[in-house]
């Protein structure tokens, strides 16, 4: 079983006892993502599928957050040819690692 959901701005196919790693959420570590978070488009229960308009009706996920995190850097590197411009950057994005206990239909 598994399904596609919606949380903060990005889908992820997501399957019980897997963890996902989504942009910074509110809330504590090991306290439960909260239902309203999470929008439910599709879930597929063993060959049966089921497409949400735009969610799936009595469809649930039990996620709880594991911990809160910054991702790997990333160098941004801008540079005009001939004209001596360089300019060095780096970025950290912040993330939350999300496990997902069980989902529901």
């Amino acid at each position: 079983m598994y399904a596609i959901v919606e949380i903060a701005g990005q889908q992820f196919k997501i399957q019980k006892g897997r963890s996902i790693y989504t942009h910074r959420l509110e809330g504590d570590v090991d306290a439960a993502l909260a239902s309203d978070k999470v929008k439910i488009l599709l879930v597929d229960n063993e060959g049966s599928i089921t497409v949400g308009a735009p969610t799936v009706a009595g469809a649930a996920v039990s996620a709880k957050i594991v911990e809160h995190l910054k991702g790997e850097k990333v160098i941004v590197f801008k540079k005009k040819r001939r004209k001596g411009y360089k300019k060095k950057n780096g970025h950290r994005q912040y993330l939350t690692k999300v496990f997902i206990e069980d989902i529901t239909l």
